[in-house]
C-alpha cells in the first residue's frame, strides 16, 4: 500500500490503536520474549516511503542489519545520518504541529518465534521502552498502532495479530514528528529503537499492576497495596520474608494497608531493601522495598522526618559510543562513581531513565526527582507563541507523557520528587499535569522549575539563581520581590522548600564558587541544596579524517543549527575521567564538617541518617610534604545531626619545614561502591612555626650595559635569558592572557557580582579587545651591577594606549640565583585580567621537560574560588597528566600555593624553583604545559593543538577565578582579579641528578 504521507508524524495524539494503559517495569515470571539484537534496517529520507515492507511476504534481504537497541545515526559509520545536537533551537523549522517533509524514516523487521504454549496465555504484549520519535507497528502485516514519546515505555496488546511459530514484526520510526515539539531536551537528537523490546505473555489470572506504597514512622513501617488484576485472579499473597510478612487477600475487597513493627528505614545513606512477593496461581512478582515516609512540613522537605539536603547532579543518558542506550555495567559504575565523590541525589534530566537505573538508585541509594519527558525550549525563539504547555490541543499528550512516567516507576523508594518536565514555559496542561500527579500520588511532591509563581507546585525552584538572590530567598521576612512574582506570591514561595534544579553549570574548566552555595543550605534552613548541571559531558567518539579519535560536540556533523560545545558541560568527561571540578565537588558537600579548636578537634555529622560508625577517622604529620608520623584517632560514634569533640594528636613541629595535620575520614569497611579505606572527608590544619620570609637586598652601583653576562647557572644575551642550568630557556614574558574558559567565553546579561564586568559582552571579548592575547615588548633600560642584571619592559598590545611596565632583576644571593619580576599596570585598564604571571619557554633540546614535583596546593587543578579539593603536601605529574583534556582546549593545569617546582626530564631533575611570598604572603601558581595560552585559544578541539617542540611554564602571581558565567553567576568579586601591581619572587638552582627517582613524594597528580 502506497500513501503520500503519514498523517501521523502532525498527529499531537499520544497513540493509536492497541496501545495499553501503562502501568509499572515488573520484574515478573511470566514468559517473556527479548526481541533485541539484530533488525533488518532501512532509512529513507522522507515520511513518504511506502508502507509495503510491513507485509510478511516483503523481501527485505537486501536491507541492512541494525542492532536493537541503538541509535541508526550512531550506527553505520554515517551511512544512516548523524547526530544534531541543539539547547534550545529546533532543528526544523517551528511550524507546530507540523515537521518537514524531509523526515528520516527507519523502517525495522525481524522474525520472531511465539511458543505453542502460549497459546493459553490471555494476552500476548508487545512493549518498548523507548523509541525516538514517533513509531508504528505492525504484526505479520496487520498494523498494531502507533505511539510518541520516545523516553517512555508504550505497550501494545497483539494477541489477535500472533500465531505459535514464526511471525515478523515491522516498526516504522520517524526521527521528527509533532512530539519533537515538547522533546526539545538540551541533549543530542539520536533517532532509532534505543531501549528494550519484548514480547509477554500475560497469563490467565496474573497481575496486571502492582504498587507497594510505604511509610516509615519512629521504627514502624506501613505497607499499602494497590493491586491490579482481575477478581478471578484471587487469591493475592504478599510475602516480605525479611520482616515475616505472609499476608493473603481472597477478595480484592480483602486488601488492606498493613502496619510492620521493627522496620529498618530506607534513605540514601542507608539505602535498607527488602525483598517482596506479590503472587497468583498464574504469575509471582517480586519487587524491593525501602520504608520511607516524604513529606514537606512547613518549609522543610522530609524524609522520615529529617530534613534533606539535596547534593545532587542532573543525569543525562549519555555515552561516547552508544548515546543513550542503556548499559547495566557502565551504569553501576557511573552511579558508585558518584557516591565516592559524595553525589547524594540525581535529577533525571529531563526524561524518566531506562527502567533499570532506578533499581540501581534503590539498591546504592540516592534521592531522586524523576522528570517527566518534557521540553519545549524551543519556542523561546517564537517568544513562546503557540507553546503547547497552553494549548488544549496539547493537553492529552501532557496528561498521557506524566501519567507513563509516575505509573512505570512509581514503586521504587529512592524517586521522593516527581518533576513535570523542563523549561517548557507555563500554562494549563502543566497544571493539569500537577493535578493528576496530586490525584495519583498524594505522598510524593510535584516539582516544575518553570511554575515561578507556585500556582500548581509544592515546591520553589529555581536555576542558576545567584547567591545573593538565593539569601534574599533564604531570609524569613524578606520583602523584596522574587523572579516573575508579586510581593504575595513571593511570601508564598518562601513558605516552601527551595531547590536549586540546576546551578554551578559545569562546562569546561569551572565552575567556581560551589562553596558559596554550600554555606546556604546551612544558614537558611529552607534551602536545600540542589543539583549540579550536570553530571557528564555528551562527547561522541569519532575520528578526524586521518583517524585521530575525539569526542564531538555541536557542529562537528554539519548540523544546519546546533548549539556548538554547550553539550560539553559535565563534572565527568565523556570518556568518564573526573574532571577538578567533580573533586572540588566532594570537598565542598563531604558530610562531615571539621573544626580545630586549639588541641581538640570537633567532628559535626551533617548527613541525613547515618552516624559515623561506618568510618575511621585517620591522621598524619608531614613536614614539607614529607611523612612524619600517623596513626588514628579514637572518635565515639557521632549521631546524624549532631557534633563530637576529639583530643588532637601530639604533633611533632619543625623549626625549618612546614608542619601539616591531615584528617581523613574513611571508609572502615567496603560497600558496594567503595572499597575499605576510601575517602569521605578531609581537612588539614597547619602548625607550622613562623620563618621569615628572606629580605629583599638593595642594591646600588647600577650602570648601562649590554646585557651579555653570566650569573651563576644563567646566561643572557641583550639583557634576555638564554640559558638557565646549562639548558635553553627563554624568558620570562609577562603574561595576562589565558585560553578562554567557556565560563570566559560566557556574556551573560545577569552581571552584578564583578563590577568589572559588561552585560552582554564576555571576559574574552574584552581581553581580545584590549590585546592581551598579543602583547608585543619594547625594552627601555638594561642596567647591571657585578652580581645583578636589571631590565625594564613597557608591555602594550597594537592600537592600544594601555601599558604594563615590567622590572626582572636578577641576581646571585649567595649561591642562589634569585629573580624578583615587579608588575605595574598604567591608569585606565577596565576590565579584568584573566592572569598576571611571566612565561618561561623550555625547547625540548636532548632532554624536553616532561613533567613537574611541586610541594604546594594539589594534586589537581586549583583556582582562587575552586580551592577546596587541593590540599598542602608534595606532588608529582607528568606534563600531560598536569592538563585536563577538556573538549575545546582552554586554561588548564594551574596549581596555587607554590612553594618549590622541580621540573624533570625521564625522571631526573633539570631546574629546581623555590617560590617566595610576596610582601602579602601571597604565594604564586604553576603551569606547566606544551602550548601557550595563544595556541590553545585558537584550538576548537584538542586535535587542532599544533606540534609542539618546547615547554612553556608559567608562574603566575595571581589568577582570575572561573566562575559560572556560562550559564549562570560571574566570579564572586573577591575572586576577580583586576588589573593591579604585582611581585614574583623566585629562587633557581639547576637540578640534582637523580633526584627526581627519591623524592619521597607523597601525592600525584
Amino acid at each position: 500500500m502506497l500513501t503520500e504521507f503519514s498523517p501521523h508524524v502532525s498527529d499531537t495524539a499520544p497513540g493509536r490503536g492497541a496501545l495499553r494503559p501503562a502501568r509499572s517495569w515488573l520484574h515478573s515470571d511470566a514468559p517473556s520474549r527479548s526481541l533485541n539484537g539484530p533488525w533488518r534496517f532501512r532509512l529513507s529520507p522522507t515520511a513518504s516511503v511506502a508502507e509495503d515492507f510491513a507485509a510478511e511476504d516483503f523481501d527485505d534481504h537486501r536491507w541492512d542489519s541494525i542492532p536493537v537497541p541503538s541509535h541508526w545515526v550512531l550506527e553505520g559509520e554515517g551511512a544512516y545520518g548523524r547526530p544534531i545536537y541543539t539547547n534550545i533551537q529546533f532543528p526544523f523549522p517551528i511550524d507546530p504541529p507540523h515537521v518537514p517533509d524531509e523526515n528520516p524514516t527507519g523502517d525495522y523487521r525481524r522474525h520472531f518465534d511465539v511458543p505453542a504454549d502460549w497459546a493459553d496465555a490471555e494476552r500476548v504484549v508487545l512493549r518498548f521502552e523507548g523509541v525516538e520519535s514517533l513509531f508504528r507497528v505492525w504484526v505479520n502485516g496487520v498494523e498494531i498502532g502507533s505511539a510518541a514519546g520516545s523516553r517512555l515505555a508504550h505497550e501494545f496488546d497483539v494477541t489477535s495479530a500472533v500465531r505459535p511459530g514464526d511471525n515478523i514484526v515491522a516498526v516504522r520510526v520517524h526521527q521528527w514528528s509533532a512530539a519533537s515539539y515538547v522533546e526539545d531536551q538540551d541533549q543530542w537528537w539520536l533517532p532509532g529503537i534505543f531501549r528494550d523490546v519484548t514480547l509477554i505473555a500475560r497469563p490467565a489470572g496474573g497481575i496486571e499492576d502492582v504498587w507497594l506504597r510505604t511509610g516509615f514512622d519512629h521504627g514502624r513501617g506501613r505497607l499499602d497495596a494497590e493491586i491490579t488484576a482481575d477478581p478471578a485472579a484471587y487469591p493475592v499473597t504478599l510475602r516480605v520474608p525479611g520482616l515475616g510478612v505472609e499476608r493473603v487477600w481472597a477478595t480484592p475487597a480483602d486488601v488492606a494497608p498493613l502496619d510492620v513493627a521493627d522496620v529498618e528505614p530506607w534513605s540514601a545513606e542507608r539505602p535498607h531493601l527488602y525483598d517482596a512477593t506479590v503472587s497468583t496461581a498464574a504469575e509471582t512478582v517480586t519487587l524491593r522495598v525501602g520504608f520511607r515516609t516524604v513529606e514537606i512540613r512547613g518549609d522543610r522537605f522530609l524524609v522520615n522526618g529529617r530534613r534533606v539536603v539535596f547534593h545532587g547532579v542532573n543525569r543525562h543518558e549519555a555515552h561516547p559510543l552508544r548515546g543513550r542506550v542503556f548499559d547495566e555495567e557502565h551504569a553501576r559504575e557511573d552511579l558508585a562513581r558518584m557516591k565516592r565523590f559524595n553525589v547524594n541525589a540525581i535529577r533525571t534530566s529531563h526524561y524518566p531513565p531506562h527502567p533499570r537505573l532506578l533499581d540501581l538508585a534503590d539498591e546504592l541509594g540516592f534521592w531522586v526527582v524523576l522528570e517527566c519527558d518534557l521540553e519545549t525550549h524551543g519556542f523561546g525563539k517564537v517568544d513562546w507563541v503557540g507553546n503547547p504547555s497552553d494549548d488544549p490541543t496539547w493537553r492529552e499528550a501532557y496528561l498521557d507523557r506524566i501519567e507513563r512516567t509516575v505509573e512505570r516507576d512509581k514503586n521504587h523508594p529512592s524517586i521522593v520528587i516527581w518533576s513535570l518536565g523542563n523549561e517548557a514555559g507555563t500554562g494549563g496542561n502543566l497544571a493539569a499535569m500537577s493535578a493528576w500527579v496530586h490525584a495519583r500520588d498524594a505522598e510524593r511532591p510535584v516539582h516544575y522549575e518553570g511554575d515561578y509563581t507556585g500556582e500548581y507546585t509544592d515546591l520553589y525552584s529555581r536555576m542558576y539563581a545567584s547567591v545573593p538572590e538565593i539569601e534574599r530567598i533564604g531570609t524569613d521576612g524578606s520583602r523584596s520581590t522574587l523572579l516573575h512574582c508579586t510581593p504575595a506570591q513571593s511570601a508564598r514561595q518562601r513558605t516552601k522548600p527551595f531547590l536549586l534544579c540546576e546551578y554551578a553549570h559545569a562546562m569546561g574548566n569551572g565552575p567556581g564558587g560551589f562553596d558559596r552555595y554550600e554555606e546556604l543550605v546551612h544558614r537558611y534552613p529552607r534551602v536545600h541544596g540542589g543539583f549540579v548541571w550536570e553530571w557528564r559531558d555528551h562527547g561522541i567518539l569519532t575520528t578526524t579524517p586521518d583517524g585521530t579519535p575525539y569526542h564531538a560536540y555541536g557542529g562537528d556533523f554539519g548540523e544546519v543549527v546546533h548549539d556548538g560545545n554547550f553539550v560539553m558541560d559535565g563534572m565527568l568527561l565523556s570518556d568518564d575521567v573526573p574532571t577538578p571540578s567533580l573533586h572540588e565537588f566532594k570537598a565542598v558537600v563531604q558530610p562531615l564538617r571539621f573544626t580545630f579548636d586549639g588541641d581538640k578537634l570537633a567532628i559535626a555529622n551533617l548527613r541525613h541518617s547515618s552516624d559515623t560508625s561506618d568510618l575511621r577517622f585517620r591522621w598524619r604529620v608531614e613536614h614539607d610534604g614529607t611523612p612524619v608520623d600517623s596513626g588514628d584517632l579514637e572518635v565515639p560514634v557521632v549521631a546524624a545531626g549532631d557534633s563530637g569533640r576529639v583530643p588532637l594528636p601530639r604533633i611533632p613541629v619543625s623549626p625549618d619545614a612546614e608542619t601539616w595535620l591531615t584528617i581523613d575520614a574513611v571508609l572502615a569497611a567496603g560497600t558496594a561502591w567503595a572499597g575499605a579505606g576510601h575517602v569521605v572527608a578531609t581537612a588539614q590544619l597547619d602548625r607550622s612555626l613562623h620563618r621569615p620570609v628572606p629580605g629583599v637586598r638593595a642594591r646600588t652601583g647600577w650602570r648601562p650595559g649590554d646585557g651579555t653576562l653570566t650569573l651563576g647557572i644563567a646566561e643572557f644575551v641583550d639583557g634576555s635569558l638564554v640559558r638557565l642550568g646549562g639548558r635553553d630557556v627563554r624568558g620570562p614574558r609577562l603574561e595576562l592572557f589565558r585560553a578562554p574558559t567557556d565560563n570566559d567565553e560566557g556574556a551573560s546579561d545577569e552581571v552584578g557580582e564583578s563590577d568589572a564586568s559588561i552585560a552582554g559582552v564576555s571576559h574574552a571579548e574584552l581581553w581580545r579587545r584590549d590585546g592581551l592575547d598579543r602583547l608585543t615588548t619594547r625594552r627601555v633600560t638594561v642596567e647591571r651591577t657585578e652580581a645583578a642584571l636589571r631590565t625594564v619592559d613597557r608591555v602594550s598590545a597594537a592600537n592600544s594606549g594601555l601599558c604594563v611596565t615590567v622590572e626582572s632583576l636578577w641576581s646571585l644571593e649567595g649561591d642562589e640565583l634569585e629573580l624578583r619580576v615587579e608588575i605595574e599596570p598604567s591608569l585606565g585598564w577596565r576590565t579584568v585580567w584573566p592572569r598576571i604571571g611571566v612565561r618561561f619557554e623550555l625547547p625540548d633540546g636532548d632532554a624536553p621537560v616532561d613533567g613537574a614535583e611541586w610541594f604546594g596546593l594539589g594534586p589537581h587543578e586549583s583556582y582562587p574560588d575552586s580551592l577546596r579539593a587541593a590540599r598542602t603536601g608534595r606532588f608529582s605529574a607528568t606534563v600531560r597528566d598536569l592538563s585536563v583534556d577538556y573538549a575545546r582546549p582552554q586554561e588548564t593545569g594551574h596549581r596555587s600555593g607554590l612553594r618549590r617546582l622541580a621540573l624533570t626530564s625521564a625522571d631526573t631533575q633539570v631546574l629546581r624553583v623555590e617560590a617566595l611570598p610576596d610582601r602579602h604572603g601571597r604565594r604564586p601558581g604553576f603551569t606547566l604545559g606544551r602550548h601557550t595560552p595563544q595556541q590553545i585559544a585558537r584550538a576548537a578541539h584538542p586535535f587542532e593543538l599544533p606540534d609542539s617542540t618546547t615547554g612553556h611554564l608559567i608562574i603566575d602571581a595571581a589568577q582570575h577565578g572561573l566562575g559560572s558565567r556560562a550559564c549562570g553567576p560571574d566570579v564572586w568579586p573577591e575572586f576577580a582579579l583586576r588589573p593591579e601591581s604585582r611581585t614574583i619572587r623566585l629562587r633557581i638552582a639547576a637540578g640534582s641528578p637523580g633526584a627526581a627517582a627519591d623524592s619521597g613524594r607523597t601525592g600525584t597528580g
